[in-house]
C-alpha cells in the first residue's frame, strides 16, 4: 500500500504546510495503517516533503520502500521546470539522500517533463544514462519513469533495467497511454 506526499506541501506543492505537525502525523498515521510505500520527491516544496518524511518516519523501519523522483525542479513562481542536465540530476540525487538521511535511494524515477501534464514525447537516453551511473556507483537500487509514454518505455528498458513506471492514473482520471 503506497502513500503520496506531494500533497503535504503548501498550495500548490510549493512552500511550506499551513501545519507542518499534522502532515508529519499524517504520515506516521499512513505507516501504523499499513503503508509500505512512500512516494515523494525533493521538488515537492521543494525539498519540505522529503524532509517530511525524515522528520515523520526516520529512522525508517524495515520494509518501507521509499520511491522518489528526478527531473524536474521548481521556479521562483512555483513553475514546473525540467531538470534533465547531467548536473541537475545528481544534484537532484545527492539533495535526495540529504533531505531523507538516507545512504541510497531504493527507487529513483525519472520524471519525464516533455509537459508538465501528461506523458509527451522527447529524448530520454541521457538522463537515463546518468541515473544509471549513479545506480553502477551505488547511490541508486532500483530505476523507473514517471510521466512517460509507451515508447519511452520501451527504451528505457533498452538502456536499463526498469523497475517500475509511475504515470498518473486514478479513480478520477483512467485514461492510459497503451
Amino acid at each position: 500500500m503506497g502513500y503520496g506526499t506531494m500533497q503535504l506541501a503548501g498550495p500548490g506543492v510549493f512552500g511550506p504546510p499551513k501545519d507542518r505537525a499534522q502532515a508529519v502525523a499524517v504520515l506516521r498515521a499512513a505507516i501504523e495503517a499499513g503503508v509500505d510505500h512512500i512516494d515523494t520527491s525533493d521538488f515537492y516544496g521543494p525539498h519540505i516533503t522529503n524532509q517530511i518524511v525524515r522528520e515523520a518516519l526516520h529512522p525508517y523501519r524495515d520494509g518501507l520502500t521509499i520511491v522518489t523522483k528526478v527531473g524536474a525542479m521548481r521556479g521562483a513562481d512555483g513553475a514546473w521546470l525540467p531538470a534533465f542536465s547531467a548536473d541537475q540530476l545528481r544534484s537532484a540525487v545527492f539533495d535526495n539522500l540529504r533531505n531523507l538521511q538516507l545512504d541510497v535511494l531504493d527507487v529513483v524515477n525519472l520524471r519525464l517533463m516533455f509537459d508538465t501534464h501528461g506523458p509527451a514525447e522527447g529524448p530520454i537516453e541521457e538522463p537515463l544514462a546518468v541515473l544509471a551511473e549513479l545506480q553502477r556507483q551505488g547511490l541508486i537500487r532500483h530505476l523507473g519513469l514517471s510521466n512517460a509514454t509507451p515508447s519511452q518505455v520501451r527504451q528505457a528498458t533498452r538502456l536499463a533495467p526498469i523497475a517500475c513506471v509511475q504515470n498518473h492514473y486514478n479513480l478520477v482520471h483512467r485514461r492510459t497511454m497503451a
